[in-house]
């Protein structure tokens, strides 16, 4: 359909400039003084044979594809019989043309530079509609890649998340905790808003907090010793969208790794939003959990992709250690 309408397009757009064309000049010989006549009106309808056996045949199956000597030899040939159809067939009406070869050479040179001006234009046009369409293609072939990458991404995500979460449960239950049933509820939650609204290209802001602080209140009810987690929102939160689980692989590196040998986490978060800029900073302790070699940093490294294709030149992220801390330093423009 899309096709159809494109080729619609461009045949009005055709005809409308061969109108004009046309009409500038029959009107211009009008007001010479010059007859109107059918060879007249027949030769000029010629430039248009001239021009589509350019534009439709030798540019698409010659020229575009490098083919460029074929395509030259092909437009001089094409140049020669529209000379020897104008002048012998159409008459040339500025000049008495009996034979081939008129004894003055301006008639040749007339027709050939009419004719030549017409294939130069013709190919520029055609050229410049294939480079318009390559682009598109391209444009259309990198959103879906990109696209496809995201959906995988997120795949990746979401279990990766499911995982670290059940195996906070799981040590609740193991120690056998009152809080057990009230991790699992908040699970519950923060798995709702995982299907219902983060499958979404972009979310309210507002949501995505609301998303990370049942994450962090689920950690808490976790973690023995929690005086020193800390979550900070500063700033006006009103309309403003997100492309959704941007942080969340950040905070849960910071409580998977920010436990000391003493048991002690130490995990703080500041959320800074001001107009159309958000500013996310996640400290943590560099704790005594080894890090899994294999599966370390995957979270991580998705959400990296994923600020590069979703927000490309408007993020800035660093990631250090330093003093025996991982700081996460992120800023990027919100919708």
């Amino acid at each position: 359909m899309e096709k159809i309408i494109k080729n619609r397009r461009q045949f009005s757009i055709h005809i409308f400039i061969w109108a004009i064309l046309y009409s500038v000049i029959l009107f211009l010989l009008y007001s010479e003084g010059k007859e109107i006549t059918l060879k007249i009106c027949l030769r000029i309808a010629f430039g248009a044979v001239v021009f589509y056996t350019n534009y439709s045949l030798l540019v698409p199956h010659l020229l575009l594809k490098k083919k460029k000597i074929p395509y030259l030899l092909t437009v001089v040939v094409l140049l020669m019989i529209a000379y020897l159809v104008i002048s012998n067939v159409f008459v040339f009406d500025l000049y008495d043309s009996r034979n081939l070869l008129d004894k003055r050479p301006s008639k040749f040179i007339i027709i050939i530079f009419f004719n030549a001006v017409i294939i130069i234009i013709g190919t520029i046009i055609r050229v410049y509609e294939q480079w318009i369409e390559n682009d598109r293609i391209k444009t259309k072939i990198e959103v879906q890649k990109n696209k496809t990458e995201l959906e995988s991404l997120k795949n990746q995500l979401n279990p990766h998340f499911l995982f670290n979460s059940l195996n906070s449960i799981y040590s609740l239950t193991v120690k056998k905790s009152n809080d057990a049933p009230e991790a699992v509820i908040m699970l519950s939650e923060l798995m709702r808003y995982m299907l219902y609204k983060a499958n979404d290209n972009k979310v309210l802001l507002k949501d995505e907090l609301q998303y990370i602080e049942n994450y962090i209140k689920l950690q808490r009810i976790r973690i023995a010793k929690n005086e020193n987690v800390k979550m900070n929102i500063r700033g006006a939160i009103t309309t403003q969208k997100i492309s959704p689980l941007l942080f969340i692989s950040y905070i849960e590196n910071a409580f998977k790794y920010g436990t000391d040998f003493k048991g002690n986490t130490e995990v703080e978060i500041d959320i800074g939003v001001k107009e159309d800029e958000l500013q996310f900073k996640c400290i943590n302790i560099i704790g005594s959990v080894a890090k899994d070699q294999e599966n370390s940093g995957i979270g991580m490294q998705n959400t990296k992709n994923r600020l590069e294709l979703l927000y490309p030149g408007k993020h800035w992220l660093t990631t250090v250690e330093k003093d025996n801390k991982f700081i996460v330093d992120l800023k990027l423009k919100l919708d």
